[in-house]
């Protein structure tokens, strides 16, 4: 993959460039339907997998791994794996919550292009632990740069992309042979879709909202009361963006 001369230059992005990544950020959805049916470029996959490989890492461990699923009866035994975990998480919901779950679609592991498992070889720093010293699970963390990385890219692809964290972890090691000191961190479905919802399924189907940030954000000590400039910025900002068509 060829680097722009902008970007391998250090100068900085044009304002289209500014635009597009924003984008990606703000139009990214966690896609359980809308899947079309036919099959991902390999190119373009390869294309996502380099953008994931490309996250940052503490101490520059790379830990992850990228395991690519196209198998239809190997993901019908995922998706059982996924009915199994859900059926156990609803006595622990009130009634009226899990009369909501039960309608949310949370899955397209059988409906997307393939599915893919990024997972973190939590021995692969072993004899370089720069940063984990302290912080041994920094190669957790890193992983999940390199998911969402692969994320941004495949929304800027056009690809959808859906997190299914409602597995259970050993039963999913087994299905995959994924070794003992391999950690599973995120399963995906990835494919074409038909759109991009406006809103996060979640959101539109009154399961949670998006916080507002001036009350997340703090100064010097946490609960420190925030400052008041920068949140004025921020209210204005999204005062702005709702002004927009």
């Amino acid at each position: 993959m060829t680097v722009p001369a902008t970007a391998a230059g250090g100068e900085d992005f044009d304002q289209l460039g500014r635009d597009a990544v924003y984008r990606a950020m703000f139009t990214r959805r966690d896609v359980r339907s809308h899947f079309v049916s036919d099959d991902l470029d390999d190119r373009v996959l390869a294309r996502l997998l380099t953008a994931a490989h490309h996250a940052p890492s503490v101490g520059y461990m790379q830990p992850w791994n990228f395991i690519v699923i196209r198998d239809a009866e190997r993901r019908r035994q995922v998706r059982d794996l996924f009915l199994a975990a859900r059926e156990q998480e609803l006595p622990a919901m009130e009634e009226e919550r899990r009369a909501l779950y039960r309608k949310l679609k949370l899955e397209g592991i059988c409906e997307s292009a393939l599915n893919l498992c990024i997972t973190c070889d939590r021995q692969r720093s072993q004899n370089s632990p720069l940063g984990r010293w302290h912080n041994p699970e920094m190669d957790l963390y890193s992983t999940v740069c390199a998911v969402q990385n692969f994320w941004l890219a495949a929304r800027a692809e056009g690809v959808g992309v859906g997190w299914v964290s409602i597995i259970e972890t050993q039963a999913l090691k087994r299905l995959l042979s994924i070794p003992e000191h391999v950690t599973p961190i995120a399963y995906l479905c990835v494919g074409r879709v038909s759109e991009f919802a406006p809103k996060p399924d979640l959101e539109a189907h009154g399961w949670g909202r998006r916080l507002p940030l001036p009350e997340l954000v703090m100064s010097e000590i946490f609960c420190g009361a925030g400052e008041a400039p920068l949140k004025s910025a921020i209210v204005r900002l999204g005062a702005e963006d709702r002004r927009k068509p």
